[in-house]
């Protein structure tokens, strides 16, 4: 079972994105979501319902819960 910041890095790299695309999404720095990347800043409940919303799946998928 893969750990949320990697899930959230296979996501970002499916659909071709930067770091920097999210973050701006996110209203964030690149730095800081980088961190939520490599497991060292938590996501915020606010930002894990942002990205559930911006790639379609559930927030049990980001956390590694379930399937899609």
């Amino acid at each position: 079972m893969k750990e949320y910041w990697e899930v959230l890095r296979d996501l970002r790299e499916d659909h071709d994105l930067r770091q920097e695309d999210i973050a701006r999404l996110l209203g964030t720095t690149q730095q800081v979501y980088s961190r939520y990347e490599k497991g060292i800043n938590e996501l915020p409940i606010r930002h894990l319902v942002a990205l559930c919303r911006f790639y379609g799946v559930s927030a049990d998928y980001i956390l590694g819960l379930s399937g899609r």
